[in-house]
């Protein structure tokens, strides 16, 4: 099965997920996204998901000086983006039941 596809499905979720926790800046939610087992998660699609997500109202953003180069921009989840995340749980519990279900009947 091609991972890749499953991910374009549930990066929205996995970044808010990974945001839920702390404040990150964008290479830092790859990484952690990555540690996590999403190996194959590309630091653009991350980017572009962080840039969406902010655009789109639920994510908080600022800059913090770095000692060891250029400022970083910090993402945050705000209001909308945990109601955001709230309901995707539901909604990720409710997909993988149903496919537990279907893939383990034979």
């Amino acid at each position: 099965m091609d991972t890749t596809q499953l991910l374009k499905g549930v990066l929205d979720v996995a970044v808010l997920a990974v945001l839920d926790e702390r404040d990150s800046y964008g290479y830092e939610v790859v990484r952690r996204l990555r540690e996590a087992g999403l190996d194959d998660v590309g630091d653009a699609s991350v980017y572009g998901t962080l840039r969406r997500l902010f655009k789109a109202g639920a994510l908080t953003s600022y800059v913090v000086p770095s000692e060891e180069g250029p400022h970083r921009k910090y993402y945050g989840l705000n209001d909308a983006g945990r109601v955001t995340l709230k309901d995707s749980r539901a909604t990720w519990s409710s997909f993988a039941r149903t496919m537990d279900t279907l893939l383990e009947h034979r």
